[in-house]
Parts: structure tokens; C-alpha cells; sequence
């Protein structure tokens, strides 16, 4: 599951039993050799679905963690790349990585024709940006909220995009309860709900409080025009429905005022 340079088992629960800043904050320097890294098949297959939907000159990856969808955006963004988080550790890892860091302890100078890149640190539930974005992903990152958060956190995206931006992340389907992942995932919720109501500092991680028919729902109440976009990379289940989809929330254009009479 782990490569030789990732995590002991002894980090890995120093790290549950910490908040979860604190926690990323601990694992940042070996996040990229743990599975919990964004594989580079779903980025790239993210990347190839938002392509024909641009342009974009500006875009946001929100939880960027150690900066794998940063990539995403650099080929995808004109002008800006933008990561946020609220982990120092990780921001400091993603500054590291980024190629061509030095140009500052915050952003990165562009290359001929490369965007420049940046890194704020900050909750995602209090971004400190308005209409700055024409693009806004995030990935993996939202087993960290709890449903009664989103209305503040995709409230928090939509202010952030410009008018017509979008809010793009992907979704993979829920495993049925006749397959061992099903109740993997069952069995990590029930543990961390456990955890959560006998030690603090809480560490909110639970895979499937996320669920699908009620992010699109929340979105529309915020204000999203929301589309799925299957993401055909993955296949499709024995039902026939999509393994992996791409969730597209638009926020909608600002329309000109009639011309006076």
C-alpha cells in the first residue's frame, strides 16, 4: 500500500490522533509515496475533459495539498495558477516540488509561456478572494467537510469565480455493498466517527458523507448551474453507469442591462 519512503505505521497514527491541520502538517514530506496522492491517470483525465470547456486565464486549486492538480492547471491556464490550503507542511512541499521555485516564498515567476504560480494558505471555508477565477478544482479533499459545511464552502468557490467560471471536480461511483471496498470504506467511517467522539482535537475524514444527488443539489441552491461529464478513462460499472464522472458547476454570467430607451 505504502512505498519504502512513505509513512511508518507509527507516523500514520501520530497523524490520526492530531487535527487534521496537524496532521498534514506531519505527513506533507511523504504525502506523494502514500495512495491518499491523487493518481495521475484521474488528473489527466480531468485535464483532457476541461480542456475544450475553456479558456481560462486564472485558476484556483482548492486543498491543493502538495500541488498534483497545480499541474493540472499550468496546462490548462493562461495567465495564473493558484494553489490554497490550510496545512503549511503541504503548501511548503508543493512550493518545493514547483519547478522553478525561488522566485519568492509565495509565487513563482513565469517562464515564457508558462502562467505564474502562487500559494496562499488559508481555510477553504474563509477564501480570500472575490470574482479572481475563471477555473476552481479540487481533488480528494472534500472527505474533510462535513455535509452541513458545503453550503459554506461552495459559497465560498462561487464568490471566488468570475462570472461564467467554473467549479470542476471529479466523482467517482460508490462501491456496491456486494463488493469488499463497500464495506472497507464502511468500516473507515465507523472507526473515525469512533475516534472523533472520544479524542480531540477531531480529525474529520469520513469517504462517504460525500454523496453525489446531494453536492449537485447544494451546488444549485448556491447558485451553480451544475453538468456530469463522464470521465470515459474509467469504464463503466456492470449496471452501466459511469465508474468516474466530472462534476462542471458554472457560475452563471452577468447579464448586460437593456440599453435605455
Amino acid at each position: 500500500m505504502f512505498s519504502p519512503e512513505g509513512p511508518t505505521l507509527r507516523e500514520l497514527a501520530v497523524q490520526a490522533l492530531s487535527s487534521v491541520e496537524r496532521g498534514y502538517d506531519l505527513l506533507a514530506p511523504k504525502f506523494d509515496h502514500t495512495p491518499f496522492r491523487t493518481p495521475d491517470a484521474v488528473l489527466e483525465a480531468v485535464a483532457k475533459a476541461l480542456g475544450p470547456l475553456g479558456p481560462y486565464d486564472d485558476g484556483l486549486d482548492l486543498c491543493c495539498g502538495t500541488g498534483a492538480g497545480l499541474d493540472v492547471l499550468a496546462g490548462l491556464c493562461r495567465r495564473s495558477v493558484t494553489g490554497v490550503d490550510f496545512s503549511a507542511g503541504m503548501l511548503d512541499v508543493a512550493r518545493k516540488s514547483a519547478a522553478g521555485s525561488g522566485a519568492g516564498a509565495g509565487e513563482r515567476a513565469a517562464g515564457p509561456g508558462e502562467p505564474s504560480a502562487a500559494w496562499v494558505r488559508a481555510d477553504a471555508r474563509a477564501l480570500p478572494f472575490t470574482a479572481a477565477f475563471d477555473l476552481v478544482v479540487s481533488f480528494g479533499a472534500f472527505g474533510h467537510f462535513l455535509p452541513e459545511e458545503l453550503p459554506v464552502l461552495f459559497g465560498q468557490v462561487h464568490d471566488s469565480l468570475r462570472p461564467g467560471g467554473s467549479f470542476a471536480f471529479p466523482v467517482l461511483a460508490p462501491p456496491r455493498p456486494t463488493g469488499l471496498a463497500y464495506w472497507v470504506l464502511l468500516g473507515f467511517d465507523a472507526v473515525m466517527r469512533v475516534r472523533n467522539s472520544v479524542w480531540r482535537p477531531p480529525f474529520v475524514m469520513y469517504y462517504r458523507a460525500f454523496r453525489l444527488g446531494d453536492v449537485t443539489r447544494e451546488l444549485r441552491r448556491t447558485g451553480f448551474a451544475v453538468e456530469l461529464r463522464e470521465l470515459p478513462e474509467f469504464g463503466r460499472r456492470d449496471d452501466g453507469a459511469p465508474r468516474a464522472r466530472l462534476v462542471v458547476a458554472r457560475r452563471a454570467a452577468e447579464v448586460s442591462p437593456p440599453p435605455e430607451a
